[in-house]
């Protein structure tokens, strides 16, 4: 086995107390085995399928399937029709805390939504009347629209803007708020990926700081007795649970939501509701997820879209024809 770096050390030491997990946690990144592939289904299941479907998890949606180890759902025609949306298994966990949110709902936003995986799924499991889906980095936009247009997701704009605008612009006007957050991408060695420097404590800082501003700011937009998912795809303690204990510390009207079925995927490391899995788990390369609601009462605020500034619209779809450019409750 290869040498593992000191700090990757220091990592598995302080997320796993027994020494084989801090053993199996290692052999996972510094040997990646492949993953079993995940797809959404954005339009009606075909009878006849071209790959192998593995049974289900308990909390996975019938909009989701787990496919045989080594399958490649991305070569397929079906794949181009928009037919269904592939990701890693991982991003399937961390977005299933979304399937405890009551429907119907209204408005949807996504603040870090490139290439479109939460987008999809959000889309499928709640049947929002509007999903908005923002990218602050413009070179990420091509592959989020082209993403959103081939899986026909529609009623839903893209913007561009950093989520300080919004905390400005639309406040408490969301049912929902994703904060996929941009972080260290530590999974991205379980799938054989590069990410230098993710273990280094200088960027789990940044990283955290500037998730902690990023989900401050989404939490404007959560409308009263509205829900706000945080979740990322690394493992450091900083990113990840730390920052769910400062957000509750400053925001004390949001409280986390217990998910009943992801119960055996409790964090550890935290008495908050919080869910990970990691890579020696076999689902993913790894996920960090948690679900918060405003506890306060009240109305959501009207959403004007000409604050937005979209910069693509997807509106083919019979209520959207009604909502002359705002949503109000």
């Amino acid at each position: 086995m290869e040498k593992p770096s000191n700090l990757l050390l220091k990592l598995s030491r302080r997320l796993f107390e027994n020494p084989d997990k801090q053993e199996q946690f290692i052999d996972a990144l510094i040997n990646p085995q492949p993953f079993h592939p995940g797809i959404i289904w954005c339009q009606n299941k075909p009878e006849t399928l071209p790959f192998t479907v593995e049974v289900p998890t308990i909390w996975q949606p019938q909009f989701v399937d787990r496919l045989l180890l080594g399958e490649k759902p991305g070569k397929y025609p079906l794949h181009q029709q928009g037919y269904y949306y592939c990701l890693d298994f991982s991003s399937i966990f961390a977005a299933s805390v979304l399937l405890t949110i009551p429907q119907p709902v209204r408005l949807v936003f996504d603040m870090c939504a490139s290439p479109g995986g939460k987008s999809v799924f959000v889309w499928k499991a709640l049947q929002p009347d509007l999903l908005i889906s923002n990218e602050v980095i413009g070179k990420r936009l091509g592959s989020l629209i082209s993403n959103l247009k081939r899986c026909q997701i529609s009623p839903c704009t893209v913007v561009n803007r950093d989520s300080s605008v919004f905390a400005e612009k639309i406040p408490l006007s969301s049912d929902l708020v994703i904060v996929d957050a941009p972080c260290t991408g530590q999974s991205l060695l379980a799938k054989g990926e590069k990410a230098p420097g993710c273990f280094h404590p200088t960027a789990i800082n940044r990283s955290a700081n500037r998730q902690k501003r990023i989900i401050a700011n989404s939490a404007q937009l959560v409308a009263p007795q509205g829900y706000l998912a945080y979740m990322t795809c690394t493992y450091s303690a900083e990113e990840n649970e730390q920052v769910c204990e400062w957000f509750l510390s400053k925001f004390p009207h949001f409280q986390a939501v217990r998910v009943s079925y992801l119960d055996k995927y409790q964090s550890h490391l935290s008495n908050i509701p919080c869910y990970r899995i990691f890579p020696q788990d076999r689902l993913g390369a790894g996920a960090f997820t948690v679900l918060f609601q405003n506890t306060e009462v009240g109305q959501a605020q009207e959403l004007d879209l000409d604050n937005l500034s979209g910069v693509w619209m997807n509106t083919h779809h019979p209520e959207a024809e009604n909502t002359d450019k705002s949503l109000s409750q």
